[in-house]
């Protein structure tokens, strides 16, 4: 109802009362502004088409109302195409919850921990393939109930040496339980050991189907928003999956370089352009690699802001970068590819894409366009340019400075800032 007071979020993503170092949601549901559920049930035509349009509209005036979130993200990441039905929506859903436990099952059946409710914070095998016995392993595993980790990987050895694949697999699922263990502690949510398990099972499916990326740190700050949100485990898997289209760059890593190094050196061209004394500042100070801001593409500010916070940052984001085509671009990548190519095909509705998309559509360039989350860390350092030119004087003050704004930034703000950047950055680049 207009002029009803903004109503807090706390409840929905609950501190346990002993954590009080967290930072202080900004977030607030405000009726007339933030997506609820009556106009998100309202934007769908009878038979269950969306009007992403106005729904987009919406997330970028206000964010989305948490009973909702995880519902809305499918679209927003392009598990669902706007234009589907109800009934189409429920056969993918159906099929990928198939498809999802074929796979866990594959995973189970190699190392029965997946799926058994526990999981492993010691490695299992050794990197030529021979089982460890590890004692903590052993009491993870309990083994009055289930044959043991060890003797699990010891009945797989007897068959013969493992495959490559095996063993690069076995190899991560301790890394998962670590990290699995430090992932949002501070939640209510996580208290129960099945919800650190579930998180654990989606990330040891995805290392087993990516053998490109695997597992790597930081995936498991941007896997548990999904556990939260969704209640059917293969739901939340296919939710961060894709989300991993986006971002699986990042954690592609050689041995001379780590794939978020071309989002930094988007980055360092971006600030060199729109900021160019901070920029020479910063290459002064042996900067000019920008690593210091590694963490926030990393796993998008989930560091630097409240749990919730971040959640309505990564909404507005993908809303204003939010693509029509992008459920078809994932899911038919080579009919796709020939389309661009080829025949022009049906143009997009500016009207069901982002504002940021809007944008870089006016483009005519071949190359891909920069993700909006370069801009958000740019507007940041903009934001902090004369803290940064009149007190930094190494490295060490840099990351100071950017670390003491944990809590304290805007994610409306930073993604407004953000937009207004990019058209600058464009221009500018243009006369270059």
């Amino acid at each position: 109802m207009w002029g009803a007071p903004a109503e807090p979020v706390d409840s929905y993503y609950a501190v346990r009362p002993e954590c009080t170092d967290v930072p202080v949601t900004k977030f607030k549901i405000k009726p007339g502004k933030t997506l609820s559920a009556r106009k998100w049930q309202a934007a769908f035509s009878p038979d269950g088409q969306l009007d992403i349009g106005k729904t987009l509209h919406r997330i970028q005036r206000g964010g989305i109302h948490p009973s909702i979130r995880g519902e809305v993200w499918e679209f927003l990441l392009g598990c669902y195409d706007p234009k589907s039905t109800f009934d189409e929506r429920e056969q993918i859903q159906e099929q990928r919850r198939v498809q999802y436990a074929r796979w866990k099952n594959e995973c189970s059946e190699i190392f029965p921990v997946v799926g058994s409710g526990k999981f492993i914070t010691a490695p299992v095998i050794t990197e030529s393939g021979q089982p460890i016995q590890d004692p903590l392993v052993l009491l993870e595993t309990n083994p009055g109930t289930n044959p043991n980790s060890t003797q699990m990987v010891e009945e797989l050895t007897k068959r013969g040496p493992l495959d490559k694949k095996v063993i690069q697999w076995l190899l991560t699922l301790h890394q998962i339980g670590l990290d699995v263990n430090r992932t949002d502690r501070t939640l209510v949510f996580y208290e129960k050991r099945e919800n650190l398990s579930k998180l654990w099972d989606i990330l040891s499916v995805y290392a087993w189907i990516d053998t490109d990326v695997g597992y790597c740190q930081g995936m498991s700050d941007l896997c548990s928003p999904m556990i939260i949100l969704l209640e059917d485990e293969a739901d939340a898997f296919w939710c961060f999956e894709r989300l991993m289209r986006r971002l699986r760059g990042n954690f592609r890593c050689t041995e001379s370089s780590v794939g978020v190094e071309t989002q930094l050196t988007n980055l360092a061209a971006v600030t060199q352009v729109i900021d160019p004394k901070l920029h020479q500042h910063l290459e002064a100070l042996g900067g000019g690699d920008y690593l210091f801001a590694f963490r926030m593409l990393m796993v998008l500010f989930r560091r630097e802001f409240s749990f919730c916070d971040s959640l309505y940052l990564w909404e507005m984001m993908w809303a204003l970068e939010y693509d029509p085509d992008l459920f078809s671009l994932y899911e038919n990548p080579a009919s796709n590819a020939e389309k661009a190519e080829g025949s022009k095909g049906k143009p997009k509705s500016i009207r069901q894409c982002g504002k940021y998309e809007r944008e870089n559509m006016k483009i005519k360039s071949s190359d891909a366009p920069l993700p909006i989350s370069v801009f958000l860390v740019a507007s940041v350092l903009k934001d902090k340019s004369s803290k940064l030119l009149q007190e930094a004087r190494g490295l060490d003050d840099v990351v100071k400075i950017l670390n003491d704004m944990t809590g304290n930034l805007d994610a409306k703000k930073a993604c407004i800032e953000a937009l207004k950047l990019h058209k600058k950055y464009l221009k500018k680049a243009k006369k270059t």
